[in-house]
């Protein structure tokens, strides 16, 4: 058997056609035309700021064989692991995933058991000299895992039909239960208690494969969370041009296997809506005929797009696979019947491309493969839970990571740009489906930061991070990058100065499988790309500040004050106890060298460790004594609060004492203050 680099050729389309389908509560990846051959460079933006990656910090690229070793490694200390980093007698850890830094830092990954069960949320990533020691840990909850109790009041079959009923309120067909409920311990959300896990399958309301998780609580029976694990993006590609494919050769026959890249494989569902299908072969190297009506053509299409991301983590990140691994996903083509839409599955490990709207049009291009790509290669790593900030966050990253690979594969009739859709005119008007660097210009996503994101669907709440990726790599304002225009606002009205997309990736990429973890939400974001920026760059670089400002343009977090901020930020970082259910405690900060009064849009930070945040009620009071209310008990069984408020404080005279004020309202949960920060725009 042999690889052979093969022509295929897509059709050249001239009009392109428009996709009715309905949008609401449908993944928003729309697919792109796509084209090979002779090119003019789509350069990366030229960074604004001279900084070089530390070399120590940068990935090392692990052979599939090394990166088994390095979690050899972690494996046969974990015991030790647990006790370094204080865990209790009846938790264990599970390797999950490794990688290594050329200095010789090593990131593992773990999942986490009590008492023999899994623990949701309790996913945790250490960081040391070797495979398993703890000089740094990041963890999904702060929460101590120490359940009241292991045994369930409540029976399985309760959860199953409280799951059931979940699926059938989405108008999900066929639902059935896939996975009986397990008996798990749910940490992502609080205080750690004993629960159900159940998986329903069947097919969602427009046909995508359902893999519905619902978590019940076993002592009480409410329903504590619930989240799709397949996850999907919708468009309708036209293919054009002649692209590069890596085939094999067995005999007299060729089929879409491409050997150098982890024995990926490019299937032919015809139509179905389960299994393999049949993997394309035949007699000669070519592959299709240019035209939707011929099978082979998309099947060209999907097996290039994935070559392309593959190709892309591999040699601009060092990951050898989506796992890291060395070991190929597998594409689907022709998947249903007039499907318009294409998904990511971790239970078949596959990506899988339906044909659109009459079956016209198959959903295979380079954005849908690296967007469906990348929501692998996030399972396979922080596994951000699909719903609330870690749902937007998961699918802003599918987006960060499909504009970088079309970039990438520097394609001259699709170059790359920071638009989601742009060739398809699903809307019938011209414009995208999304717009990174101002995503409200859809009419639906967020472009920036507010306390109840979490609550609406994830492709659109995804814009904060999609924005915020876009002012970090290009700035704000105008500028027109390889023919498009874009004009990026800021939530402050305050300039970003960007450092360049190879940079901007580059940070992402790291935070994602070093600092992220299931729960991670926006500050939690900032936090992990602050980190992240600080080991590649410096803390006192202007990457770092960059990124502060870039967050702080999308309402996360404040400005860096000095260069490309243009706030200045006065802070405390004294920890105070607040007393369960006792008195009021103050943290103060002493303004001074202000002129006249203060913003109507000033800054307040405010960092609380706490396990019960809903016991909270926040105020800034003003050095004349005037409150304002930041919080009150709002958060549910959310621990922590670690936001940005904008208070409009335009009365109060900026220099003087301002205290941060917190009282406990209710028994049994304790924290402190860990810090705050007031910042004058």
């Amino acid at each position: 058997m042999r690889s052979r680099t093969s022509h295929r050729r897509t059709p050249r389309t001239a009009q392109r056609r428009v996709a009715a389908v309905a949008l609401a509560g449908v993944a928003a990846l729309i697919a792109t035309a796509v084209q090979s051959g002779a090119a003019t460079a789509a350069p990366d933006t030229a960074p604004r700021t001279a900084s070089a990656a530390a070399p120590g910090s940068e990935p090392v690229k692990l052979t599939p064989a090394q990166r088994a070793a390095l979690m050899r490694q972690a494996d046969s200390v974990k015991a030790e692991t647990a006790k370094d980093l204080g865990l209790g007698t009846k938790e264990k850890l599970v390797v999950r995933d490794v990688l290594k830094d050329r200095d010789g830092t090593v990131h593992v990954r773990y999942e986490r058991t009590y008492d023999g069960l899994p623990v949701l949320g309790g996913d945790l990533i250490v960081q040391g000299d070797a495979a398993g020691e703890a000089d740094r840990v990041v963890k999904a909850t702060r929460a101590a895992v120490k359940p009241a109790t292991t045994a369930a009041k409540v029976p399985a079959a309760k959860a199953e039909a409280q799951a059931l009923s979940a699926a059938k309120a989405e108008k999900a067909e066929g639902a059935d239960v896939d996975r009986a409920p397990r008996k798990v311990i749910w940490a992502a959300d609080g205080k750690p208690v004993v629960a159900y896990e159940t998986v329903v399958g069947g097919l969602q309301h427009d046909g995508t494969p359902q893999e519905l998780h619902v978590v019940t609580d076993a002592t009480t029976g409410e329903k504590l969370y619930e989240w799709q694990a397949v996850q999907n993006g919708t468009g309708h590609t036209v293919y054009s041009g002649t692209v590069d494919l890596t085939t094999t050769q067995s005999g007299s026959t060729y089929n879409l296997t491409d050997g150098t890249r982890g024995g990926h494989r490019t299937y032919n569902l015809n139509r179905g809506t389960s299994g393999t299908g049949t993997l394309f072969s035949g007699s000669d190297d070519v592959w299709g005929n240019g035209s939707p009506s011929n099978a082979e053509s998309a099947g060209a299409d999907a097996h290039y797009g994935a070559a392309l991301t593959w190709d892309y983590y591999k040699n601009v990140h060092g990951r050898s696979g989506i796992r890291g691994d060395g070991v190929g996903a597998y594409s689907r083509v022709h998947y249903g019947n007039n499907y318009v839409n294409a998904f990511w599955s971790d239970s078949c490990f596959c990506m899988t491309y339906g044909d659109g709207s009459g079956n016209a049009n198959p959903l295979t291009s380079i954005d849908v493969a690296a967007h469906e790509m990348s929501h692998g290669l996030t399972s396979a790593t922080a596994g951000l839970v699909y719903s609330g900030e870690s749902g937007g966050l998961n699918e802003a990253t599918s987006d960060i990571f499909g504009s970088t690979v079309e970039f990438y594969a520097n394609n001259s009739s699709d170059v790359g740009d920071y638009l989601i859709g742009e060739e398809i005119d699903i809307n019938g008007d011209g414009t995208p489906l999304r717009y990174m660097d101002k995503p409200s210009k859809d009419g639906r996503s967020k472009d920036s930061w507010y306390s109840g994101i979490g609550s609406i669907d994830v492709h659109y709440s995804s814009g904060v991070a999609n924005h915020f990726f876009y002012l970090l790599s290009e700035g704000s304002g105008t500028k027109t990058i390889n023919g498009v225009t874009y004009d990026s606002p800021t939530s402050d009205g305050l300039p970003v100065t960007g450092i360049g997309r190879a940079k901007a990736e580059k940070i992402w990429f790291r935070a994602l499988t070093t600092k992220f973890t299931s729960t991670t939400n926006y500050a939690a974001a900032r936090t992990g790309t602050l980190a992240a920026t600080g080991e590649l760059y410096g803390t006192d670089s202007a990457e770092y500040k960059a990124v502060q400002d870039a967050w702080a343009a999308v309402n996360v977090g404040t400005r860096s004050g000095g260069p490309g901020g243009g706030g200045t930020t006065f802070e405390s970082t004294t920890d105070v106890a607040i007393p369960d259910a006792g008195a009021a405690v103050t943290s103060a900060i002493t303004v001074t060298g202000r002129t006249g009064n203060a913003p109507a849009n000033l800054q307040v930070a405010v960092d609380i460790v706490h396990t019960w945040s809903g016991d909270l009620v926040v105020d800034l009071v003003a050095p004349d004594g005037t409150s304002y209310r930041l919080r009150n008990r709002t958060g549910g069984s959310a621990d922590n609060i670690n936001e940005t408020y904008t208070v409009n404080a335009s009365s109060e005279t900026a220099n003087g004492t301002w205290r941060l004020r917190v009282q406990d309202t209710a028994r049994y949960d304790t924290g402190y203050i860990n810090g705050w920060s007031l910042t004058f725009p």
